[in-house]
């Protein structure tokens, strides 16, 4: 347990914004796995202060998902800050997180997201002035520095403290390393070590076993995990149990994790409807069968589908097979 200003986090393990990712079905799904704290995908606040419709969509959160982040990102204080005033008095969001690790080229030559690891004395300009507008605890994600030769983190994370920052999530890859190679926990631990704030360190984490490791050899708060959630909120909740229990539960059975994602993809298309739900959830069902013995057929026919009744055909259609190869072993 920790806390993030005066939001109280159940447990050390916090699922991280995933752009076209975290929507509420996505962050629902897995909250109901014991995440401690759920973010939400990255909201331009562009898009807020215009009211476009389809962000204002995106700022939308089911109760029980909380306590719960949301992220928004952008190049200019003053919209930053307008943004964040919206998020704070018109959403039941618990933390304002904004965003200065998002790699796309598309946000970066923007002047957003990653750009700003440049330049720590406009990370500390940038979050006091949102913190001084708002009630929420106010966070920021960000990575280790743009490239090898400009590693900031330590300094950047001591200047959002200074700003007003209630806790500080790092990725320990830098801006060009986009997702390859791997993270560099050691700066985790540097920068957990060089502030008073909560670290939430994000790389890696692909077992319970890793995030246990993680957490006693650098001191931070809690673990995040991103892409090893993907198709498998069990990880969520392995990795809970593991950190409080030092028990290993096994993983899920193949009948297990098509339930899940069919009931994924019902709160995907109460959110979105159905035409747009299917075509997402397609990329969200192939991570659910992922690991599973011969599902290079069923992800061809996900592809194909275009209804509820096509993929709920083809997925316990799938998980027959499976049952059934199961049992001649």
């Amino acid at each position: 347990m920790f806390k993030i200003g005066d939001i109280t986090i159940k447990n050390r393990v916090v699922l991280a914004p995933m752009a076209g990712i975290s929507n509420s079905a996505f962050r629902l799904t897995v909250k109901e796995f014991g995440a401690g704290i759920v973010c939400a995908e990255m909201i331009s606040d562009n898009g807020i202060v215009t009211r476009n419709a389809k962000t204002m969509n995106m700022l939308y959160i089911d109760e029980q998902e909380k306590p719960m982040s949301l992220q928004i990102f952008g190049a200019k204080p003053e919209t930053l800050v307008e943004a964040a005033k919206f998020v704070d008095q018109n959403t039941t969001a618990d933390i304002i997180d904004i965003n200065m690790g998002c790699p796309a080229p598309k946000i970066t030559k923007n002047m957003a997201g990653s750009r700003w690891l440049l330049q720590p004395e406009k990370i500390y300009e940038m979050v006091s002035a949102v913190v001084k507008e708002v009630n929420k605890p106010v966070t920021v994600k960000m990575r280790t520095g743009w490239d090898d030769s400009t590693i900031y983190a330590v300094e950047n994370a001591q200047a959002l403290e200074e700003a007003g920052a209630a806790a500080v999530a790092l990725h320990g890859r830098t801006r060009e390393q986009h997702y390859e190679g791997l993270a560099n926990w050691d700066i985790i631990r540097q920068v957990k070590e060089s502030v008073s704030i909560p670290v939430i360190g994000n790389g890696d984490i692909t077992t319970p076993q890793i995030a246990k490791q993680r957490l006693e050899e650098t001191g931070v708060d809690a673990v995040m995990i991103g892409r090893a959630a993907l198709g498998d909120p069990w990880m969520i909740y392995r990795t809970v149990h593991y950190l409080e229990t030092g028990e290993m539960l096994d993983e899920p059975k193949p009948r297990e994790k098509i339930d899940v994602c069919v009931l994924h993809m019902d709160r995907l298309i109460r959110l979105k409807g159905e035409k747009v739900a299917i075509m997402e959830m397609r990329k969200h069902a192939a991570w659910y069968l992922k690991g599973l013995d011969g599902n290079g057929k069923a992800r061809k026919l996900i592809n194909e589908t275009s209804t509820k009744e096509d993929m709920l055909d083809v997925l316990y259609d799938f998980a027959d097979q499976v049952e059934a190869s199961m049992a001649m072993v």
